[in-house]
């Protein structure tokens, strides 16, 4: 979920401390240890996490936690994730930093853009390591990512056009052009990655940043795989799970994509084939009842008195069709963050996700991630407006 995927309110996760790591064999027995985090005490509650660990030390944490066997040592899988978190929330200062400028900058194009951030959750980054087995967690270019979405394609490549022509410390390491070259999933957005680069705050150098730049069209499309994704317990989003909702969501991105004058992608080119196709599909899935029905069916708990607060943690647990909020002050950063980790720990090797985030409204808080209010309106309303 997008954040696949944990949103940190732009201040970090505490430092974690602990002993030398060793990297343990695996386990030859068949026997599993199943852990998320360790017992490891914050060092500091009040400051900006920062890297604790050399990066060699990070990249053999992440080769361990990615072992698809199993491993003996808990010390040494307590410790791995410990570098992990510290590596994580030590993202959270270049990347408020850079979400800062991109809510500046998407505010120059369009009124009102939706511009969000998030640190990546455990379960995600151990999944994206298994996925790319050569990848070390160090050179993990979305650990740290931040969100626009604006109403057009026009306006996602302005946006891009003004981080081009202006100058920054920061080095723009990658970009990929996602709306125009789609991922197979039919995913599409456009992304620049940074590297962190500040004379003051040089701890941080060499960090890397992720930017998502993507239309509403596309942010609808999204949410609604995240969504089918969450249910039905697949990483749609990376292309694995049932082919037929699959098919759908590649046809259906394609349809949006001619709409926005972009191309089609594994599917037809002609709009009328596509169109009959995308009809067919939605038709034998019931994706409108199908969507309609999550969004009914979930329950939302923990909607009191939210004057005064700022942080918000989501918990969505599908196979209960709940999501509990918990809504914290602007002073109890500390206390959400371990509340957050402690949801992290609880929901492993659940269909269930967590996501700590800032906000100062509901409507803001539902605008910025639909998908843990499996509201798909806007996507059924689009592919209403498409089989028209």
């Amino acid at each position: 979920m997008i954040a696949g995927n944990a949103i940190l309110p732009g201040r970090p996760l505490p430092i974690y401390r602990a002993g030398p790591f060793r990297q343990p064999a695996p386990r030859t027995d068949g026997r599993a240890f199943r852990c998320w985090y360790s017992c490891a005490v914050p060092s500091s509650r009040n400051k900006w996490a920062a890297p604790a660990f050399s990066r060699g030390e990070v990249n053999r944490a992440g080769g361990l936690l990615a072992q698809n066997g199993v491993v003996d040592d808990m010390l040494a899988v307590g410790h791995a994730l410990d570098v992990l978190n510290n590596w994580r929330s030590s993202h959270g200062f270049p990347l408020n930093t850079l979400q800062m400028a991109l809510r500046q900058r998407s505010a120059s194009i369009c009124e009102a853009p939706i511009v969000a951030q998030r640190l990546k959750r455990v379960p995600a980054i151990i999944r994206k390591l298994r996925r790319f087995p050569k990848m070390n967690l160090s050179r993990m270019q979305d650990v740290g990512g931040a969100r626009a979405v604006l109403p057009t394609m026009a306006d996602v490549d302005r946006l891009r056009d003004v981080y081009r022509r202006r100058r920054t410390r920061h080095r723009l390491a990658g970009e990929k052009d996602y709306a125009r070259r789609p991922k197979e999933s039919g995913y599409r957005s456009v992304h620049l990655v940074y590297r962190y680069h500040s004379d003051r705050h040089d701890r941080y150098n060499g960090l890397q940043i992720e930017l998502q730049l993507r239309t509403r069209l596309q942010h609808a499309w999204a949410t609604a795989v995240e969504t089918v994704g969450t249910f039905l317990g697949q990483s749609l989003k990376s292309s694995q799970g049932r082919e037929d909702w699959l098919r759908f969501f590649r046809l259906i991105g394609s349809g949006f994509a001619l709409v926005e004058g972009g191309p089609a992608a594994g599917a037809p080119s002609d709009s009328g084939a596509l169109v009959s196709e995308v009809r067919e599909a939605a038709g034998r899935l019931r994706v409108k009842e199908t969507l309609e029905a999550f969004g009914y069916a979930l329950k939302v708990v923990g909607l009191g008195e939210w004057h005064g607060c700022r942080y918000f943690l989501l918990v969505l647990q599908p196979e209960e069709d709940s999501l509990r909020i918990s809504a914290y002050r602007d002073g109890e950063l500390a206390k959400a963050t371990e509340a957050y980790l402690t949801q992290e720990k609880s929901l492993a090797n659940t269909a269930g996700d967590a996501v700590l985030v800032a906000a100062d409204s509901l409507d803001s808080l539902r605008r910025a991630f639909p998908n843990y209010f499996l509201d798909t309106r806007t996507f059924v309303e689009e592919m209403d407006r498409l089989l028209a």
